[in-house]
């Protein structure tokens, strides 16, 4: 027996002395001690966690050079390789996690619409949901603060800007023509579905150092990475039908869309003021193929649309009337490829091609363009640590133009331009804290056509001031190209610029959220030119200049209110600009001084619907009364429109659609023609520029049909 003791003792001896002891302390950037934190030998199972005082202390058998981990929840992993001899008497610190959700975003001047981002605005639904929307995605973003209220135009205007200074990116490549063709006092809506993003990013300004020839916004429209099973989506409105399909298999997936639009019935129900020969007709189709790889997603995207109508509008000029047809044929195709190269090394590469094909008749007048345009990019992304990470990547931009210009005056005419842009960009996020952080970055263009480069810094940073709440400031140089109804004419330019300052205010809480964001935006090299309508003997040159300040206030709230879910903008916006054909610096027609946009949305469940309501006020626009003295010296009364919707379930995967656009019947005007010559008592007659029709009213029927036989449409609308 005493052997066998002595036998045991000795053992217990020789295996300690074999073992070594690991020790010391955890506490965070504070010297508070962290208890609970797991502390061990990595590729080992020995280990141990702290304890109330931060404190561990545990045996390990291992030896020589071993790699020591420190981990808890919300602070970055900490690891020590070192000799486990020398691994006694530790003090550890441990730094915050800057990847949690309750981290510093860097958001000045941006929204967030999706199911992915931190602070996301809008949802993907509200794009469709939205009453004023009508299905189109900038008519939702329409209803957010920075927009202008161009009810003729339909498309986006932001903070001072033209239209042209919004660039619309798919899967981070450009869209050169992201619009329908579409005639004076007509609104065009986008040419893509809704239903084929699940993210959608809209920067007012301040944007990366990633995006270039946009002066004023970007919007970035991310296709749906994967389908989640077999479906098919069927729909018939008052103004045609949609067919959708969407195939998916072990690593990849592929939806298709096709839709046909035809105003003829509408118009022949609901005549507007305009006298329709033919009523516009529109065939159009998307397919987006998604393939996953091991370590990266290649998306391919495709859209194809065809449109054309004919019609006489109202001319004060003209005793018969003004004459137009257009036709119009698009082809879009977007490929890209996302994926990790290494564990800290990712790549993006992606292709772009737009070929537009216009032909527009005015009058005696025929006119056809042809555009070519491809945008090519490589990016790369460094990720050093949570706190570091760098971008940096090249692109390349060509649009081919050509126009064809033919009269009963004058032989036919062909003119336009070559233009290809390179440009080199490098951005580094840096996170110093939760509560701290920042992006620099710097974009350099050279422009073959001017034969110029430039060079334009870009700087944004976020400090959380709170739990729930944030500031942050943007500043950014910002060059684009004059537009191609100028560059078609005359090439001997420079590109337009702009410098933005943002400074935002940002309240997140659970189900709500609060911005209020002021800016001013500085524009040099504007293009002006000599007459009011630009033609061949036109003169143009780069000495326009301008200014744009202004308040974005916005406030969405989901949780108050069983079932309700509402937001409100407001955007008050001074900004003048030189340029043009401008006499002097005034503020444009396209301009409110006052924007403000309600959008509310409720759940009746006995009914099984959801009903909503959307109403817009925009105080008047400047337009140029020549009876009186003075340039855009008159304004137009206030904009007013209250817009209806209702969804009902009739079933599972089946949903009636209603909606009522300008329910109240507001009679607003977009502005005044005069005559070109006055009367016999010297007065310059007018007339007032309205809509096609005061109100708009729409019907649909929208059909699922999937394997799971989970999905209502009620996820679509």
């Amino acid at each position: 027996m005493k052997t066998l003791i002595s036998f045991f003792f000795f053992f217990t001896i020789i295996n300690n002395f074999g073992q070594a002891t690991i020790s010391g302390k955890v506490t965070d950037q504070k010297g508070v001690a962290i208890e609970g934190a797991n502390v061990y030998i990595e590729g080992s199972y020995d280990g141990g966690t702290t304890d109330a005082f931060g404190v561990f202390s545990f045996s390990t058998s291992e030896t020589g050079t071993q790699t020591l981990v420190v981990s808890f929840l919300s602070f970055e992993t900490f690891k020590k390789r070192a000799e486990v001899k020398t691994m006694t008497d530790l003090h550890i610190k441990l730094r915050e996690d800057v990847n949690t959700l309750d981290a510093v975003v860097l958001s000045a001047g941006t929204f967030e619409a999706g199911d992915n981002g931190k602070v996301s605005v809008l949802k993907p639904l509200d794009v469709v949901t939205t009453a004023s929307a009508l299905g189109d995605f900038v008519g939702a973003l329409q209803t957010l603060p920075g927009t202008t209220t161009v009810a003729e135009d339909g498309r986006l205007f932001v903070r001072g800007g033209e239209a042209e200074e919004t660039q619309i990116f798919i899967d981070g490549i450009r869209v050169f023509t992201p619009y329908g063709s579409t005639t004076n006092n007509i609104p065009t809506r986008g040419r893509y579905s809704p239903f084929l993003f699940d993210g959608i990013t809209f920067s007012t300004g301040g944007y990366s150092a990633e995006y270039g020839q946009a002066l004023s916004s970007v919007l970035l429209l991310n296709t749906i990475d994967e389908a989640d099973q077999n479906k098919t989506d069927i729909g018939f409105m008052t103004l045609g039908g949609t067919l959708g399909n969407t195939q998916k298999w072990a690593k990849s997936s592929l939806s298709v869309n096709a839709s046909y639009i035809n105003l003829a019935p509408y118009n022949a129900l609901f005549p507007d003021r305009n006298d329709w020969e033919k009523p516009v007709e529109s065939a159009s189709g998307e397919a987006v193929y998604r393939g996953h790889f091991d370590s990266g997603l290649l998306k391919l995207y495709t859209a194809f649309d065809a449109s054309n109508f004919e019609l006489t509008q109202e001319d004060i000029n003209y005793a018969e009337g003004f004459h137009f047809k257009l036709n119009n044929k698009n082809l879009y195709f977007n490929g890209s490829y996302r994926g990790m190269l290494t564990d800290v090394w990712s790549i993006f590469g992606g292709l772009s091609y737009t070929h537009g094909q216009t032909d527009v008749g005015i009058m005696d007048k025929d006119i056809e363009d042809t555009e070519n345009s491809y945008h090519a990019k490589l990016k790369l992304k460094r990720r050093f640590s949570n706190r570091l990470k760098l971008n940096f990547g090249a692109e390349y931009f060509s649009t081919h133009f050509n126009e064809n210009y033919q009269d009963d005056r004058i032989a036919s005419i062909h003119y336009g331009f070559m233009n290809d842009i390179a440009a080199v960009f490098a951005e580094a996020d840096v996170i110093f804290s939760k509560k701290l952080a920042m992006k620099a970055g710097l974009r350099m263009d050279y422009n073959q056509l001017f034969k110029a480069s430039e060079i334009a810094p870009r700087l944004s940073l976020a400090y959380k001031t709170s739990k729930r709440s944030q500031v942050s400031l943007a500043y950014g140089n910002y060059y684009q190209n004059p537009n191609n109804d100028i560059l078609k004419l005359d090439q001997a330019l420079q590109p337009q610029n702009t410098t933005h300052y943002i400074f935002n205010y940002q309240y997140n809480a659970e189900g709500r959220i609060f911005r209020a964001e002021a800016y001013y935006k500085d524009y040099r090299h504007l293009v002006k030119y000599d007459s009011e309508f630009i033609d061949f003997a036109t003169n143009f040159d780069n000495s326009g200049s301008g200014y744009a300040k202004g308040i974005d206030l916005f406030w969405r709230d989901n949780k108050n209110i069983k079932n309700v879910d509402y937001w409100i903008s407001y955007s008050f916006l001074d900004t003048e600009r030189d340029y043009k054909h401008y006499p002097y610096a005034a503020k444009p027609s396209f301009v409110n001084t006052h924007n403000l946009s309600v959008v509310g949305k409720y759940w009746i469940d006995h009914w099984r619907s959801q009903v909503g309501f959307s109403y817009a006020f925009a105080t008047g626009r400047n337009y140029t009364d020549p009876n009186i003295d003075g340039f855009l010296n008159a304004k137009t009364k206030s904009y007013n429109n209250l817009s209806l919707n209702w969804a009902y379930l009739l079933s599972p995967q089946k949903i009636l659609y209603f909606s009522v656009n300008n329910v109240l019947g507001f009679k607003n005007v977009n502005g005044y023609q005069y005559s070109n010559t006055p009367d016999l008592n010297g007065v310059y007659s007018r007339r007032a520029l309205l809509p096609a029709a005061d109100q708009f009213f729409f019907v649909g029927f929208f059909w699922t049909i999937s394997d799971k036989g989970t999905d209502n449409q009620l996820d679509n609308l």
